[in-house]
């Protein structure tokens, strides 16, 4: 098996037609297997115990288990499967494993130790000097110096924990694909436009049915929430999509993940205290720009109590036009998106339709290429004949001024059958230059649009566009990194509260009509957005942002409470805080039976656990950001250039506060968050 094992090779890429479920457990052990000799070698007597001896000869023996496993991982999440699952826990175990052993090697941490006690420390270059702190760091919050029984109690937990995050993620993808309701009657679909109810087409042909096939997947809760006049079709799927993987809806107790929430909070509870912290929040702080718990829930009480009069005013004038107009008397949760898309169409004349015949996802690509070559000097160019794991997959690589490829990226944009739904980046290879041995970066940009119809473009919707924005910004973060180690470079050990602000500072060009004059032609005549419409679009942008950003609180401070307060003798009280937080800053609460903490995968299931205040700790430095860009004109080659070498190049070789203040000649501040919500002066 190891001598045609593809995830043994080391090639550019990953060979994804042959990676099979059968290689990965062979591949993942035999790689540990030789990581721990190299280990007990580089640690023998008489050894080197230099940088490059230690630390760099590391970052090689984890470049080869991440090459390994990264694909591995990005399979499990887009073409899932039982053969998948069957072998991604126990190799998951195993890494988890391998990573507290490595953490807690008391003599590899002497050896680094002595590094950056040595007295050459000071005089080597900024990202190694980093690295070494950051090894030294991450040895501390890996339990180096635990006793036993603690020692052997955190190992256990950490794989434990790694085990349960699977294990919600597969829930909520299982309970996702459980619902559907097949609709024969095309009357029972008033209101969903032609690009919905094509979506509706597409999931009833796939399971060999006619008419069409309601379902959780996003287009299709979307569609249905937004603009489906039947109301019980919309109570329906919103019970349907806001119990999943719960104790309640149709499929009540299936997929249930209470259990997990349990366990998940109260092994990080025990794992922070093992560790010397008073809780989990303040131990997610050790990797955060943020420096207290009080400072993460000043900043979102401080937020709180600028948005909370807007979004008052604002449910209350939704709920008059609802009243008055769409004879709703009480204005229910699944209710809201309908609503609100009526009263924008009201106050704008902006129908979301109308916008989509001017975004065809080739031209919006080919647009968001066309602005990263102005902003930075590169080309994006798609390349064939790319291994890939599914047809509508595209590789693009990205070439300097001179025409070199130094890096690229896999898309893989619509939605289907065994693909976790949202929008994600993440990494396939990391840059790492050693003397001769050179590995170019590589990202997975993946997001979850409707196909297109036969012999049509898909139209993504102007949310849509900035999602891919998005996601392509944290990409760009990756890919234009100028740092050689791995473990330093793009977004690999950067705080986690600054790693959305390359992505939310590209959502800023979907706004700007220099950017949208790149892409936005209609796509059956060619005609450019047309100024009337744009200004339309611009009208909405603060079209409900106190809703959008008391919604947002509401998940920040549910997140970062739940660590912090949690209490061994009273358990995790989810429902609890997440009511009392409702009752601090949310104006429109949801039925009992709502059960959105189990699909929140986001901090169950991804990294963001006491950490998703930071989508809005980093909107801040985003918004600051573009100003600097918008007081040179928006698509500046010479702010493009500063950003790229002071943000993007630097990776987490210095402080991002550091990076910043390096671009902007300042530290952030709190006023321009303020102003791109239409909040500020």
């Amino acid at each position: 098996m190891n001598q045609d094992n593809p995830l043994l090779e080391s090639t550019p890429l990953p060979a994804f037609p042959r990676i099979r479920p059968e290689h990965v457990m062979p591949a993942i052990e035999t790689i540990l297997g030789d990581f721990r000799q190299a280990t007990a070698a580089m640690l023998a007597p008489g050894a080197p115990r230099s940088f490059a001896g230690l630390l760099l000869a590391q970052q090689h023996l984890e470049q080869r288990v991440a090459n390994a496993w990264a694909p591995v991982s990005h399979l499990h999440a887009v073409a899932d499967s039982p053969a998948w699952r069957e072998v991604y826990a126990p190799a998951e175990a195993l890494l988890a494993e391998h990573a507290v052993e490595l953490g807690q090697n008391r003599e590899l941490y002497a050896a680094v130790q002595a590094l950056a006690e040595a007295a050459d420390f000071a005089g080597l270059p900024r990202p190694e000097r980093a690295l070494v702190e950051h090894t030294l760091r991450d040895f501390r919050l890996s339990g180096v110096s635990l006793e036993e029984p603690a020692r052997s109690r955190f190992a256990d937990i950490e794989v434990e924990l790694s085990r349960l995050s699977t294990e919600f993620s597969n829930a909520v993808l299982d309970a996702t694909e459980a619902w559907h309701e097949h609709i024969a009657d095309e009357r029972d679909l008033a209101g969903i436009p032609e690009s919905g109810r094509e979506v509706l087409r597409q999931y009833a042909r796939e399971q060999d049915l006619d008419g069409y096939l309601v379902t959780l997947k996003q287009p299709s809760v979307h569609a249905v929430l937004t603009h489906a006049e039947v109301r019980g079709l919309r109570e329906r799927v919103y019970w349907a999509y806001q119990t999943r993987a719960s104790d309640q809806g149709p499929n009540a107790g299936d997929f249930d993940n209470s259990a997990r929430i349990e366990k998940i909070l109260a092994l990080r509870h025990e794992s922070a205290q093992l560790l010397g912290f008073a809780n989990a929040a303040e131990e997610s702080l050790a990797t955060k720009m943020a420096a207290s718990p009080a400072e993460v829930l000043e900043f979102l009480h401080d937020l709180a109590a600028r948005a909370l009069p807007v979004a008052r005013q604002e449910l209350a004038a939704l709920r008059e036009f609802a009243q008055a107009e769409l004879g709703l008397d009480n204005l229910e949760p699944w209710d809201v998106a309908y609503a609100a898309e009526k009263l924008r169409q009201r106050r704008y004349a902006l129908d979301e339709e109308q916008l989509r015949a001017y975004f065809p996802l080739p031209a919006v690509l080919d647009g968001l290429f066309a602005l990263v070559a102005k902003l930075y000097g590169i080309r994006v160019m798609v390349r064939d004949g790319v291994d890939v794991w599914h047809p509508d997959v595209r590789y693009v690589e990205l070439l300097d001024a001179d025409g070199r490829t130094f890096a690229g990226a896999y898309l893989d944009l619509y939605a289907r059958n065994g693909k976790r739904g949202g929008a994600w980046m993440d990494v396939c290879r990391a840059r790492f230059v050693d003397g001769p041995q050179r590995q170019l970066p590589v990202a997975f940009v993946t997001c979850n649009f409707a196909p297109p119809p036969s012999g049509a473009p898909a139209l993504l919707s102007h949310d849509e566009v900035q999602t891919l924005f998005h996601e392509f910004g944290h990409a760009l973060h990756h890919l234009l990194t100028g740092i050689d180690l791995p473990a330093i470079g793009g977004i690999d050990g950067l705080e986690w509260d600054a790693v959305e602000l390359p992505s939310q500072f590209m959502e800023n060009f979907t706004w700007d009509r220099q950017a949208l004059d790149l892409f936005a032609r209609h796509h059956q005549t060619g005609e450019r957005l047309p100024e009337e419409l744009f200004q339309r679009l611009l009208a909405t942008r603060h079209f409900h942002a106190g809703l959008f950003l008391v919604r947002q609180l509401e998940f920040a401070l549910f997140d970062f409470r739940l660590h912090l307060e949690y209490d061994p003798q009273r358990g995790a009280r989810a429902l609890e805080i997440l009511e009392a937080v409702r009752n601090e800053v949310a104006v429109l609460h949801p039925p009992a039976w709502q059960r959105f903490p189990h699909g929140f995968s986001h901090i169950f299931a991804g990294g963001y656990a006491a950490g998703y205040y930071s989508y809005l700790w980093a909107e801040l430095l985003s918004a600051d950001v573009f100003a600097a860009f918008a007081e040179h004109g928006v698509i500046d080659r010479d702010s493009g250039e500063r950003f790229r070498r002071e943000v993007l190049a630097v990776g987490a070789s210095r402080p991002a506060l550091e990076s910043f203040v390096a671009f902007r000649g300042r530290k952030p501040e709190p006023e321009a968050l303020l102003r791109s919500y239409g909040l500020g002066a």
